[in-house]
């Protein structure tokens, strides 16, 4: 029998009362049948409040590479708790941390923390613009920056507000945006380095940065074509911009040199989220010496009352140090692991006629479900993914899946923990057959 949701529909009730909505971000009403209420994870399982227990692959949002609650890293805060929460001073465990990222990413000769990633992405924005005196940043559709002002600018325009094709348009999906925002912002198209050759010649001498998700995870999860890097960092080079790696999502994820290092190339300044804080409030910028030169100078401001906080540092020594050790086997084991599971999800719904399509690295991936008469084969950008993602279906499977006990990320992104095994995945492959099942079976009602 599928899981039910009582106390997570009273629960949810109770909060609309005294929270704005019932929830703290507002991506989390997209859960359906209701936003679940949790009491504990183990590793790759979490429980929600009416004993049902799940095979994770939504991971927090994907901070949690290290899996629900590793004890190595709960003894690291504990102990740091008892000796300080905060002092808004400097602790020896925020050089330890910084010189950690500096030894992992070749390109981070300097580090600076923050409580989020959208806030470091604020942060480069600043330091680009004048580190190089220019007002616009490049930017690509569907790549997401934080929920900022300037992070959503042209994130995901719906069908009717593209644009046209040379020109995608810079909008803003949120009401109280100051206009003149949107024009500090150029939108190109992913994986097309003609079109952004072209924007960058366009606005010649007009652009700080170029900054991207290296692997776009937050709308499908779409790896970059080749030497669409080398085009990006050719142009940075030739005209003096700053090349931004948004890495919040696939920061140590794909490596000790995170995606940079995976997909070889050499940013300027990098965002560090998620992953380095393994559930925390923690962030960083790491950059090099000439892109940071300007906070060294101090003619830009970075400040933040909690900046480096020693529970959150307490917790990155921690995760960072797992990374570290794991030394090249990462992250070839989780890639396997997570190619296994697409592999199983896709033969699965052949057998049911369902046209889902897993694809991405492995270690993290997407789950496309094609429309009908939708052409097969690899999505290559936001457009395409919008043209061909059979959204309303999809969110149809999801709600089985987490019926029967598999959790993913709404939109349909999947990552897998240094916790997850062989076990794991074939527990979540047991348990989607039988969702398939049940899609197959109530999606031509549902429609």
């Amino acid at each position: 029998m599928s899981y039910t949701f009582a106390k997570s529909q009273a629960l949810f009730a109770r909060a609309q009362l005294s929270i704005a909505a019932g929830v703290n971000s507002g991506i989390r009403k997209m859960e359906a049948p209701v936003p679940l209420y949790f009491t504990h994870g183990s590793g790759p399982q979490i429980w929600d409040v009416d004993g049902n227990h799940y095979i994770d692959f939504k991971l927090g949002q994907g901070a949690l590479l290290f899996g629900h609650a590793p004890s190595g890293m709960a003894d690291a805060i504990a102990a740091q708790a008892r000796l300080g929460t905060h002092w808004a001073g400097q602790s020896e465990l925020e050089v330890e941390v910084a010189e950690r990222v500096q030894s992992m990413i070749p390109s981070a000769e300097l580090v600076r923390f923050n409580n989020s990633a959208t806030e470091v992405v604020g942060a480069a924005f600043r330091l680009a613009r004048a580190h190089t005196g220019r007002p616009l940043i490049l930017r690509f559709e569907g790549h997401y920056h934080g929920w900022m002002d300037e992070g959503l600018v042209g994130f995901a325009n719906p069908a009717d507000r593209w644009g046209d094709d040379e020109h995608p348009a810079r909008t803003h999906p949120s009401k109280g945006v100051i206009p003149a925002v949107l024009e500090q912002f150029v939108v190109a198209r992913w994986n097309d380095a003609a079109h952004v050759r072209r924007l960058v010649d366009e606005f010649k001498g007009q652009i700080a940065a170029i900054i991207f998700e290296p692997a776009l995870c937050n709308t499908c999860c779409i790896e970059p074509v080749a030497g669409l890097m080398a085009t990006i960092r050719e142009l940075c080079d030739r005209d003096g911009m700053l090349m931004i790696s948004d890495e919040t999502i696939t920061g140590f994820r794909f490596g000790a040199a995170c995606a940079q290092g995976y997909y070889g190339y050499r940013p300027d300044l990098t965002i560090l989220g998620k992953a380095i804080g393994g559930g925390t409030p923690f962030a960083a910028l790491a950059g090099t010496k000439a892109a940071m030169a300007k906070i060294l100078s101090g003619e830009v401001v970075h400040a933040g009352t909690l900046n480096g906080n020693p529970l959150c540092l307490a917790a990155s020594k921690w995760c960072l140090d797992q990374i570290i050790g794991l030394g090249s086997d990462h992250p070839a084991r989780v890639i396997k692991l997570g190619r296994r599971l697409m592999a199983g999800l896709a033969g699965l719904a052949r057998e049911q006629g369902i046209p889902l399509h897993p694809q991405g690295p492995g270690l993290i991936f997407h789950t496309v479900m094609l429309k009908p008469g939708a052409v097969e084969g690899p999505v290559m950008d936001y457009r395409d993914y919008v043209r061909r993602h059979d959204a309303p279906r999809w969110a149809h499977l999801r709600r089985c899946l987490l019926e029967e006990g598999v959790s993913s990320i709404e939109r349909g992104l999947w990552s897998i923990s240094l916790e997850h095994g062989d076990a794991e995945i074939d527990e979540a492959l047991n348990r989607a057959s039988l969702a398939l099942k049940r899609h197959a079976a109530t999606w031509k009602t549902a429609v």
